[in-house]
């Protein structure tokens, strides 16, 4: 997994815990919080003063949206509001394993009292403020979580040790999920690369990557392991579907681009793979473009054709080699 995110109320540990645990993980320690800072310029308790809640959070879903490109593994302690945000969590699972430091009401409170940082508990009644806001974000922290571990009464040394025994154990059952899943190769042709880019009023202003995203997202709900592969060469696709057969994937999702309507090569690299089942798809109708795009010569040596559906071809697509038995 690519990041250990911690998640949890104010006060928690999650700060200490992450730093300890970044020496047993052998990455980095990041705090979200502190990246606000720096992009910022200003205390955590600045922003919320001279703007606001509402655009702190937004600045904070700017930062969990540079960690999705970030090339270096990260132990991260997020701040207390960042499952406010449905975007927000929908980053942090993209993200790593999120592992949720539950700690009660008087375990918070006891750590808390006395701390003048915190601005949403600077109230005439810091406790019944932290009961509100752990009521009111309780189900979106464990429904975050992939493991959660409570704190009541745990020294900082046996907390980190038990959130590393989590993070162990969930990223073991995903490497034993992921032995079961089927394994499909989904392909992309020349000027794929481009979408946002290319004919947007055709295409769609979309990326390449939210497509990636998109369809990474359609194979966990369908419990279907994905790579990608994308190139503007033909010889470089024949060459990754040759190396399909070597690595005997379950299937391939194909978006030949403008091959599909005279590459024969292609097509006969499709065909001399035939134990793979193979769908090929297209973002638009290419039966109502061009007449050139109506004919595709890959076709046939595929089982299934999709087209004129978006985004939501490639669900359909999967769809089939979800149900079909192999």
């Amino acid at each position: 997994m690519k990041h250990i995110l911690l998640i949890g109320f104010m006060g928690c540990g999650k700060t200490t815990v992450a730093k300890r645990l970044s020496y047993t993980a052998r990455s980095p320690f990041l705090d979200l919080d502190d990246m606000i800072v720096k992009k910022e310029g200003m205390a955590i308790s600045e922003i919320f003063e001279k703007k606001g809640e509402a655009y702190f959070r937004r600045v904070e879903t700017e930062c969990l949206k540079e960690l999705l490109t970030s090339k270096s593994s990260y132990v991260i302690s997020t701040g207390g509001g960042v499952v406010l945000s449905e975007t927000n969590r929908k980053i942090l699972k993209k993200l790593g394993i999120c592992i949720y430091l539950r700690a009660g009401e008087n375990t918070l409170y006891q750590r808390l009292k006395n701390d003048k940082s915190r601005p949403l508990l600077q109230t005439d009644n810091p406790r019944g403020r932290i009961a509100q806001i752990l009521s009111e974000r309780k189900k979106l922290y464990e429904s975050c979580a992939d493991r959660i571990v409570d704190v009541d009464g745990l020294t900082i040394a046996k907390t980190t040790e038990k959130v590393w025994e989590a993070f162990e154990a969930e990223r073991l059952q995903r490497r034993e999920n992921k032995k079961d899943r089927k394994r499909i190769l989904v392909m992309h042709g020349p000027n794929l690369n481009f979408l946002g880019i290319r004919e947007p009023e055709i295409y769609g202003t979309q990326t390449y990557d939210d497509l990636v995203n998109t369809i990474t997202e359609y194979a966990k709900e369908l419990s279907l392991s994905v790579t990608f592969y994308q190139s503007n060469h033909e010889g470089a696709l024949i060459d990754r579907i040759q190396q399909a057969y070597r690595d005997n994937v379950d299937g391939i999702v194909i978006n030949p681009g403008a091959l599909t309507h005279y590459s024969y090569a292609l097509h006969d690299a499709l065909a001399s793979v035939a134990a793979i089942p193979k769908v090929e798809v297209h973002l638009s109708d290419i039966t109502k473009r061009e007449g050139f795009r109506a004919i595709s010569v890959t076709k046939d040596a595929c089982q299934l054709q999709i087209y004129g559906k978006g985004f939501e071809g490639y669900r359909d697509a999967l769809m089939f080699f979800s149900q079909k038995n192999s």
